[in-house]
């Protein structure tokens, strides 16, 4: 069970007649105002989240010139090569370089390293060989901040270098022509500081493509990378705020249009119609655990050339094959998640701990990542899971939200060969005698971070709300206006009233699941629940039980039938 906490309402209280002015409901705009929205001009904003709305390229500082630095370089005649990563972020935005590109007629080099032998970002062989090639450009996105040696080899060898990346800059730059990164300089130079790398490639090609098309008599209509710009971003679980929330607004609508074969190929061999439209949580699990998939097991440029495929029969065959590599990828998560949890109970009953560092020689350096999210979901601690890769050791770390998890593994540098991130996720790399060093220094920066014992995760909720409003199909149909839910836009939680179990019956083919029928007393509303993973903390003798429930309402629709469904997040006793 978790902590429940309610957003506080800021100083005042909305302005009488404001949610008539904005066609809402007052509980809407209560909700709204507790988020922090707390001006008409801000509410219409996030509310009508319009295309028209995007700052313009040139408002961007960075942009315009990277643009030019492109544009010339390509009308001189050069060729570009975009080197991408290997997750959906670098996947997408290498893809949305490519169509821009190729509508204007240009021959387009690219590389995606492939993350056992290469790792992630640049390396002087893979540059070295697309030197051979003819490259005169060399473009990158979603990496290249950290690469001074490899930029600066790339520019010994005559190429022009862009730098578009959107993770934490280090002290030291490399010397490229021009960075592109919306972490670089003050936040508030910056319309959106927390694009992910594809955005940044959006607003950079945007430029680009304007820049370019006097020359070529073409031009491209940027809307139709939406789709990608969407999967990206939100795959990246980057922030949807401002910018990030318009693009991936309009890139939903551009999924559920599929006009791009591979993005229906993707859509049919996750479950859903080609022509259906998707929520952000089901792109998030559908669709991108394949394009990842790919990059995890070996093969990233299967998911590029999914993406790039102009033929439907060939996008559907790419994407079973992402298919096979995702059951592939579940298989070997599941044995690494149970030997690393195993680990961490043994951890954990030696002494309590911070924080987590767990080591298998032969788990898959592309898949403990996933492995460290599951930990820390269920321990509540940074976590950094390391495996072997070629003589070192190299692991990846998620943490907390009251830990910054880069700033952390600074302080441990002394022990590391490398590492780069976020706040609440990171990469390490690290000689293997140094396993039990890094661990005791870890664990010391975490407890003098947040104190020897260990937190009780908690769950933001918006307010009380009782059955009789959560049936209210009107209501519900609102908080679809909040859409698309995700990282700093997450979908609202409700505290319920006083609840009676009436009924329980076990959900899905686990056992993991359970269905509820709840009731409502004050109201006399009884609805269906269902608890993820509760089936332990429901088990029969529950029925007739009272109990408080923190809970998701939401319209369900079955066949053009609508009904109410109650995804529970949490529970409490309540007590006699």
């Amino acid at each position: 069970m978790k902590r429940w906490l309610f957003r506080e309402p800021p100083a005042g209280s909305p302005p009488r007649g404001l949610a008539r002015e904005l066609s809402i409901s007052p509980l809407l705009l209560d909700i709204l105002w507790r988020r922090g929205l707390d001006s008409p001009e801000e509410l219409d904003a996030y509310l009508s989240a319009r295309l028209p709305d995007l700052v313009p390229p040139s408002r961007w500082p960075q942009f315009p010139q990277a643009a030019e630095v492109i544009s010339k370089a390509l009308l001189d005649g050069k060729k570009l090569a975009v080197w991408g990563d290997y997750d959906v972020d670098g996947i997408t935005s290498s893809t949305l370089v490519l169509d821009v590109l190729e509508a204007h007629g240009l021959e387009t080099l690219w590389h995606v390293p492939d993350r056992r032998s290469e790792g992630y970002g640049l390396n002087v062989p893979a540059i070295e060989a697309l030197a051979a090639q003819g490259c005169g450009i060399l473009l990158t996105v979603d990496c290249g901040i950290s690469d001074v040696a490899a930029v600066a080899r790339a520019r010994e060898l005559g190429m022009t270098v862009v730098v578009s990346d959107h993770h934490l800059p280090p002290p030291e730059l490399p010397p490229a022509d021009a960075i592109c990164n919306p972490r670089l300089g003050p936040e508030d130079d910056m319309p959106c500081p927390h694009l992910a790398g594809v955005g940044v490639a959006f607003f950079l090609m945007a430029a680009v493509n304007a820049a370019l098309a006097p020359h070529t008599g073409r031009r491209f209509k940027m809307d139709r990378v939406l789709d990608l710009v969407a999967l990206g971003t939100l795959a990246d679980v980057m922030r949807l705020g401002g910018q990030n929330r318009i693009l991936v607004r309009g890139g939903l609508d551009k999924l559920a249009e599929a006009a791009r074969p591979g993005i229906a190929a993707l859509k049919t061999v996750s479950g859903s119609d080609a022509a259906a439209r998707l929520n952000a949580g089901q792109v998030v699990f559908r669709l991108a655990p394949r394009i990842n998939a790919a990059g995890r097991m070996g093969a990233a440029d299967t998911a590029l050339r999914l993406l790039r495929s102009k033929d439907h029969v060939e996008a559907l065959r790419l994407a079973r094959h992402l298919d096979a590599l995702n059951t592939q990828r579940r298989e070997e998560e599941e044995r690494i998640w149970a030997a690393a949890r195993e680990q961490a109970r043994r951890q954990l009953e030696q002494r309590q701990r911070p924080a987590l560092v767990l080591y298998g020689g032969d788990w898959h350096p592309g898949i403990v990542g996933i492995v460290a999210s599951r930990i820390v979901e269920e321990f509540y601690r940074p976590t950094i899971i390391l495996c072997d890769d070629n003589n070192m050791m190299k692991g990846s770390g998620r943490s907390i939200r009251e830990f910054d998890l880069y700033a952390g593994l600074q302080k441990t540098a002394h022990v590391l060969a490398g590492f780069g991130g976020h706040k609440l996720a990171a990469g390490v790399r690290l000689e293997p005698n140094q396993l039990e060093r890094f661990r005791e220094a870890f664990e010391q920066v975490v407890a003098d971070e947040l104190g020897g014992q260990p937190l009780t995760p908690a769950l933001l909720l918006e307010c009380e709300l009782d059955f009789q409003q959560a049936s209210d199909s009107a209501f519900l149909q609102e908080l679809e206006l909040m859409q698309p839910f995700g990282a700093g836009n997450a979908e609202p939680v409700f505290a319920s009233p006083e609840l009676t179990v009436v009924d329980r019956s076990p959900l899905g083919y686990s056992g993991d699941h359970v269905r509820l029928r709840l009731k409502d007393s004050a109201s006399g509303i009884t609805l269906m629940a269902k608890g993820w993973n509760m089936a332990t903390a429901f088990p029969p003798s529950s029925v007739g039980s009272r109990i408080r429930v923190a809970y998701t309402p939401r319209l369900d629709y079955y066949r053009g039938v609508a009904s109410i469904d109650v995804g529970i997040k949490d529970w409490q006793p309540v007590a006699d």
